[in-house]
């Protein structure tokens, strides 16, 4: 009986010993499934691609990184990526109109340079002209009415009251003034 109990605790602890192992074994495998699924097998086109055809509509486009830089000149890793996914796209069969849409949807207006909404597009190509005529407007009414005040002549009063009648006499007042403060 004393042999009874001694191999209980000895054979209680191997169980546990080998639960530990199987769930951890478990845990692994559970984890390890995700991983497999990351891989990512590179698309090949299903119609080649020129560059031209990519840098076409590449042009369109602006760098996500850089400002007012287009698309088909940057040489950033982001732009890089950009030109390879309008590859794809072209060989997929998109139309350039489609491929502009699915980077507007994705990244906002800053994509193409101008608006996609005619509203906003409208809005952003006249309203420079409008502040270009407003300020052309502004600009002529002070100049005008800058000439018309040049153009009335000024009258020189004298400190005591009395008119020049010539800009001599203004003059020689002026010299007198001159002399008298040295």
């Amino acid at each position: 009986m004393n042999r009874m109990i001694n191999n209980a605790p000895v054979h209680s602890k191997f169980r546990m010993w080998q639960r530990c192992l199987m769930l951890s074994l478990l845990l692994a495998m559970v984890f390890a499934v995700p991983t497999t699924a990351q891989d990512v097998t590179p698309v090949t086109p299903a119609t080649p691609v020129t560059a031209d055809a990519i840098n076409a509509v590449a042009k369109q486009m602006y760098c996500p990184v850089c400002e007012d830089i287009p698309l088909d000149v940057c040489p950033t890793d982001a732009c890089i990526q950009w030109r390879q996914e309008i590859g794809v796209q072209l060989s997929q069969g998109k139309t350039p109109d489609e491929i502009k849409a699915s980077f507007v949807a994705r990244y906002g207006d800053r994509v193409v340079g101008t608006p996609e909404d005619p509203t906003l597009r409208a809005l952003s190509l006249v309203t420079p002209w409008i502040v270009a005529v407003i300020a052309i407007i502004i600009a002529g009414w002070i100049f005008f009415r800058w000439r018309r005040n040049r153009l009335v002549a000024p009258k020189f009063v004298a400190s005591d009251g009395s008119t020049p009648t010539s800009e001599d006499d203004y003059r020689a007042r002026l010299e007198q003034d001159l002399l008298s403060r040295r």
